[in-house]
């Protein structure tokens, strides 16, 4: 008689031969709403690889499709193949990794009395920053960097995963010629973006048995460091768009987004307590592939997203970026706000009031008529939020957790920044002090961290009283 597998498997992975036939599945490691991911051994060569099963055909489509153009990127996971057939999920062989940032966080604050050298700190930046740089670089934009995201090897490499809610800019290249290079089959014949994009939404039809990756280059490798360095405040101008507006409610903890809740939201939901897991709520878009300002995990959201912005580009990954550093350095989440309206007040009393004069423009963001807070008189800055921290490394965060998106330094600038070049200089890769494991939780997992995850921390924005008006736009609220 067969055993039966436990009942924690996945019975669609499970059946599937032509996964079977070339792979040995040996345990879970993480499960999420929308994905599982499994440890396996490729039977040609014994090789430990993570088979990541996508339940969402939009998320698997945009992993598939940056995790391609990124294929040789250091600091960038790498996709080693995938399958995709009709009426079944993707699933992406993706190289093991086996402990991630939010880890050798977490093991800091409870095992090592001093926290994380500065030396490692700088280490981990460079090689975060070197996978971010990627990503721009080639108009990609992450949507979602937090620690449990930044997976690392035990020898100390760090690599950007979890490409889901990534999407891909493409807006008038400021290179020569670079427009042309996405339209047309280069001289090598490599496959062109568009034929590249094709043959993804064909895969949900079909997809060969040890089909190999299709390979794609959107910008090229050519691309000369000066010219880089040239057009690099482009970048901060090219935006994503979302031309059609959108009625949609995404959870996200306990409350909704601002930019979809309703007034029933409002009164039932915006005000519970309960405490926000460490997790990314998922995105769902419509046939347009319209953008939505509910993307990425609260605590590391641009402000813009939180008002409800779907005209943004590459600077919310930077402001993320800020809030990961910050959290290097205090072994704190910097914003860990419980709903959305709790981390736009938390934002404010340390960074300042939201208005024109901090940010021109800000008033043109589709909920900023919508949510009124009392004036902070004092804000508290950053330095109590880092108590421990150098004038250098406040700085360095103060550069990107600002509230104008086009004064957010780009992963190129960072690169470059004296912080990283000064003494004590980073240390060898070699010499980073990596946890074992990840706590038994995957990128794909709900992260829920008892640190993260205190039932104690409710706001301490000290509201004395709320005014919820109606109005024909909707509703305003009020904080006293």
């Amino acid at each position: 008689m067969d055993e039966s597998p436990p009942p924690s498997r996945s019975w669609s992975i499970y059946t599937r031969r032509e996964i079977t036939t070339k792979y040995e599945i040996l345990d879970r490691v993480g499960s999420g709403a929308y994905a599982d991911v499994y440890r396996a051994r490729r039977l040609s060569d014994g090789l430990t690889v993570a088979l990541k099963e996508i339940h969402d055909y939009q998320s698997a489509f945009r992993e598939i499709e940056a995790l391609q153009i990124l294929q040789n990127s250091p600091n960038i996971i790498t996709l080693y193949e995938y399958f995709w057939r009709e009426d079944e999920d993707a699933v992406l062989v993706l190289e093991f990794l086996e402990t991630d940032l939010a880890s050798v966080i977490h093991d800091a604050k409870k095992n090592r009395e001093g926290g994380i050298s500065v030396g490692e700190i700088k280490r981990w930046m460079i090689q975060i920053l070197q996978g971010v740089d990627a990503c721009h670089r080639n108009y990609i934009v992450h949507r979602d960097l937090k620690p449990s995201n930044l997976l690392i090897s035990a020898g100390g490499v760090l690599k950007l995963a979890d490409f889901g809610q990534s999407r891909i800019l493409l807006p008038e290249p400021p290179f020569p010629a670079a427009e042309n290079s996405l339209l047309e089959e280069d001289p090598q014949n490599q496959i062109t973006m568009t034929q590249h994009l094709e043959v993804i939404q064909e895969a949900g039809n079909s997809c060969p048995e040890g089909s190999e990756n299709i390979t794609v280059e959107l910008m090229g490798s050519s691309i000369q460091e000066e010219s880089y360095l040239k057009e690099i405040e482009q970048f901060k101008v090219h935006k994503f768009v979302d031309e059609t507006e959108k009625e949609t409610n995404y959870q996200d903890g306990d409350a909704s987004c601002l930019a979809t809740c309703t007034t029933s939201d409002v009164e039932e939901d915006l005000f519970k307590t309960s405490c926000y897991s460490y997790d990314a709520e998922e995105e769902k878009e419509d046939k347009s592939g319209a953008f939505t300002s509910c993307v990425g995990t609260r605590w590391f959201r641009a402000p813009e997203l939180l008002y409800g912005s779907t005209n943004y580009g590459q600077e919310i990954d930077l402001w993320s970026l800020g809030c990961v550093f910050a959290e290097l350095f205090s072994l704190q989440p910097l914003f860990p706000g419980n709903s959305d309206i709790d981390q736009i007040g938390r934002i404010i009393n340390v960074l300042g009031n939201i208005d024109e004069e901090t940010w021109p423009g800000c008033s043109k963001l589709p909920d900023y008529g919508k949510i009124f807070f009392n004036k902070v008189e004092n804000p508290l800055g950053l330095e109590p939020c880092l108590p421990n921290g150098s004038a250098s490394e406040i700085g360095l965060v103060n550069r990107l957790v600002c509230y104008d998106p086009m004064n957010r330094a780009t992963a190129m600038e960072l690169l470059q920044d004296r912080y990283l070049n000064e003494d004590p200089l980073p240390v060898p890769v070699s010499e980073l002090r990596v946890p074992s494991s990840k706590d038994l939780q995957d990128e794909a997992s709900p992260r829920g961290w008892g640190d993260y995850n205190d039932p104690e921390s409710d706001s301490d924005l000290g509201f004395t009283g709320v005014d919820i008006m109606k109005s024909d736009a909707g509703f305003s609220i009020r904080f006293l």
